[in-house]
């Protein structure tokens, strides 16, 4: 499975380590993802979501439904 958040679409990022001697090699820097039981009140049951921890603020203000509704994901498939 990609790392990749469902509903914000985060993924890795490469960027440059760079050394004391500015010497540079390549990193990952990985999304902070979580995987989540998150109610649906629409559907009444939990639902499993691998989410980066920016989406579960954004869920606690807005809504599962409305966020996900924005995202152009459909809840019933998990």
């Amino acid at each position: 499975m990609a790392r990749k958040c469902i509903l914000t679409g985060k993924r890795p990022n490469v960027a440059n380590k760079v050394s004391h001697s500015n010497i540079k090699t390549k990193k990952r820097q990985l999304p902070n993802l979580q995987r989540k039981r998150v109610w649906w009140e629409e559907g009444e049951r939990f639902v499993t979501l691998r989410l980066s921890t920016r989406a579960l603020r954004t869920i606690d203000k807005k809504g599962l439904s409305v966020f996900a509704e924005q995202s152009g994901l459909d809840l019933a498939r998990f």
